[in-house]
């Protein structure tokens, strides 16, 4: 028998010899009356080797995260939800029955322990236990390191380990949720109403990319996991919502990467009798508030670069950052000839109907993106690139329309909405036309969105933020996948499970 199958029937053989003692492996009744948060505090006032006066009994229940056996006495750690104290078990104490079943605890195991408080001689606070309860027995070992996981897909594959086991983790995803509730504050502060929409749709719309298909059996119709819920918020500007948004799941059936990921979470509103100039001030406000909230400055490090995130934030169009951030002579980018030829000779490669618009917004992404570290608002795409953002009324070949982008990635996307539902059709229509091979335009046009366009939109703005991409930079997380609690992996192979079964060590 190998270690680690040893291991695992040592565990295994615990649980039998408790069980046999009468013990109830996974019970039921024990309710912590106290956090460890809680207790800490009231060790500030104790002395090295002193009992809290008036010998107060409390309970805790959590995680044994180390064990260290005196015989007739052990320590252990035990850790909840809010941190981590020491438990001090004595069999004088305890007594004979009870202290042998603690003989049988795992690191990994919950219990319930109630007891009273002192300081032990180095002084840290403890908790002298008095009962205990075996409240779920660990069948596996944690990780031979418990502080924290090295193997990067262990920890994605196994996320409820890497958040017993790294505090830094549950700090990110502690501090997803709070952004997340700022967002959703932010929001309710400012007149937004938040909406739900189809997260199944007919007609995939509101983006440019290709979407996953099911079947619905009783309608008998296909139906795809929506890749953006714009055109849906956008039909209640219709209905008379005014100022909407919706925190939404959105699918891609795309590739993944450190910053994609399948299935990833926007923030996306709509504001009636706004511009996108409008939307440019709100993103830079709300994301300075919640980043000074959040961490404390901002002035921040993302993976040892620093940003700045004090407004305002630089803005420039789309042709004036091909000048001056990549160089590119303005004679070039009035010639159309010759911006084919710049993005042949940068090996992009365009579909046969693609136009001049298409070959800049390339040239864009490969030569200027990822040079823009601290917040930049890039406006005035091209409208071939840009189906649903209303037309630059000085200048038709562009919208108004921005990005913003912070470490060299996208994290907003906004423009002034088209509402002429004869231009939006022709839009579409010429989309479908050029489509090619391209597989994330959708051949179908959205005839119920024209539809309501129909019945008369009013002017307005709309944006999506990406969420994700957002803890990312305010959590300094790497990958999409450090802030997502569970990200899309390839399947595990058998050999890799029965590898990473019993990747831990006794304590």
């Amino acid at each position: 028998m190998n270690k680690d199958n040893q291991i695992l029937t040592q565990r295994r053989e615990k649980a039998d010899a408790l069980a046999a003692l009468g013990v109830n492996l996974y019970a039921n009744s024990f309710k912590p009356a106290n956090s460890v948060q809680e207790l800490l505090p009231k060790g500030d006032n104790l002395q090295p080797e002193q009992a809290e006066p008036g010998n107060s009994r409390y309970s805790v229940a959590g995680r044994v995260l180390s064990l260290r056996k005196f015989g007739k006495a052990a320590f252990c750690h035990l850790a909840d939800a809010t941190g981590r104290l020491q438990i001090y078990l004595q069999r004088d104490t305890l007594g004979e029955a009870q202290y042998t079943i603690f003989k049988k605890w795992d690191i990994g195991d919950i219990v319930g322990v109630t007891g009273t408080l002192f300081k032990t001689r180095t002084g840290e606070l403890s908790l002298l236990a008095s009962t205990i309860t075996m409240i779920s027995k660990s069948l596996r070992p944690l990780p031979e390191k418990w502080h924290g996981l090295t193997d990067v897909e262990t920890r994605y594959r196994q996320r409820y380990v890497d958040l017993i086991v790294t505090p830094e983790s549950r700090e990110t995803f502690r501090k997803r949720v709070e952004i997340i509730r700022l967002v959703r504050q932010y929001m309710n502060d400012h007149g937004f109403m938040e909406v739900e929409t189809p997260m199944m749709q007919p007609v995939p719309g509101g983006a440019t990319a290709k979407p996953f298909r099911t079947h619905h059996n009783a309608l008998d119709m296909d139906l795809f996991l929506r890749i953006a819920p714009e055109l849906y918020l956008k039909r209640l500007l219709v209905g008379g919502f005014e100022r909407v948004f919706e925190i939404n799941r959105n699918f891609r059936n795309e590739g993944l990467s450190t910053r994609h990921n399948p299935e990833f979470t926007m923030l996306e509103f709509y504001q009636a009798y706004a511009t996108y100039a409008d939307l440019m001030d709100l993103t830079e406000e709300m994301i300075a508030s919640i980043c000074r909230e959040v961490n404390g400055t901002l002035q921040i490090s993302y993976q040892g670069t620093p940003v700045n995130l004090t407004p305002p934030w630089r803005r420039l169009t789309m042709e004036q950052a091909l000048v001056k951030i990549a160089g590119i002579d303005p004679a070039i980018l009035a010639d159309e000839a010759q911006v084919f030829a710049l993005a042949r000779d940068k090996g992009i490669k365009l579909e046969p109907l693609a136009g001049v618009g298409k070959a800049k917004t390339e040239l864009f992404e490969l030569l200027v993106e990822e040079q823009l570290v601290d917040p930049t608002f890039i406006t005035s795409y091209p409208t071939e690139v840009s189906p649903l953002a209303r037309r630059n009324e000085a200048d038709p070949t562009v919208t108004d329309r921005f990005e913003l982008f912070i470490t060299g990635r996208e994290i907003a996307n906004a423009f002034s909405e088209l509402n002429d539902p004869v231009d939006q059709r022709q839009r579409f229509e010429k989309q479908i036309a050029e489509r090619g091979s391209d597989e994330e335009v959708h051949p179908v046009l959205d005839e119920d969105y024209i539809r309501a366009l129909e019945y008369g939109m009013p002017s307005a703005a709309g944006e999506g933020i990406g969420i994700d991409r957002l803890v990312m930079l305010l959590a300094d997380a790497p990958s999409i996948r450090d802030v997502i609690l569970f990200p899309h992996l390839k399947p595990e192979t058998r050999g890799q499970v029965k590898d990473r079964e019993t990747a831990g060590t006794e304590g």
